[in-house]
């Protein structure tokens, strides 16, 4: 983990922009705030690595990966964290150190609570930890989800569903204003990270993308962009998950 800049009596950190503490009043969430540790983070630095103590881990800004690896070594990549998302609050219940991998994948800022203190706020401000329930509730359908949909689904399916998921920007196709928008999107991980998050092979999720491509229905570019070319194909194919 990269700078640690110290605990914040500020309001307008994370504890201002993230949906755990959006329910608490200004004064509240200084409160929050001059327990949060705001923490900088380079690509490639790993926050829960080399610490002693549970913690709970608030994304302000940056993307992160969470992943966990199995008794050989694999990765097997979970989730993507955004602003907004957090991890640690199973250590929070059981005590134990989180086993989750967690690597930012591009410059970032958390804010980040020793478990001893976040105890202290939720007898304080109960509203935190029926926001965090709310939270978890909605990781564990979208788990429930992505499980059913690797049971019953091929990957094609689950590849569509997943390039459906990701957030679109509007660009233009040609040089006049005249030209019709496309839709873009752009894959947050490396191919074998979203292989794995989709519970296949590299070399599978690329034949399906090129396959897709060959098609019509997307287009591929540099820097893991794609550009979407007929989105009723894919949600043709996402609803066969």
């Amino acid at each position: 983990m990269a700078e640690n800049t110290g605990p914040s009596t500020r309001g307008d950190l994370c504890v201002r922009v993230v949906p755990v503490f959006q329910g608490l009043t200004p004064e509240q969430q200084l409160d929050v705030a001059a327990v949060a540790r705001p923490t900088t983070v380079r690509p490639g630095d790993r926050p829960f690595a080399h610490v002693a103590t549970s913690l709970l881990l608030v994304v302000h800004a940056g993307r992160f990966k969470v992943a966990r690896s199995d008794a050989e070594g694999r990765e097997q990549v979970l989730r993507v964290l955004g602003p907004g998302d957090f991890l640690g609050e199973a250590g929070f219940l059981t005590g134990r150190r989180s086993e989750h991998v967690v690597t930012a994948l591009e410059p970032g800022r958390l804010c980040v609570f020793r478990h001893a203190d976040l105890g202290e706020l939720v007898r304080r401000h109960p509203s935190i930890a029926f926001r965090m329930l709310q939270a978890v509730s909605a990781r564990l359908d979208d788990v429930e989800q992505r499980l059913a949909s690797v049971v019953s689904g091929g990957v094609g399916a689950r590849l569509a569903e997943y390039l459906l998921s990701l957030p679109a920007r509007g660009t233009r196709s040609g040089t006049t204003t005249e030209a019709a928008p496309e839709t873009v999107v752009r894959l947050p991980l490396a191919k074998k990270d979203v292989a794995s998050l989709l519970g296949t092979t590299p070399e599978s999720l690329s034949r399906q993308l090129r396959r897709l491509h060959d098609s019509g229905v997307i287009a591929q570019r540099a820097g893991g962009e794609i550009v979407v070319l007929d989105a009723d194909v894919l949600m043709d194919l996402a609803a066969r998950s």
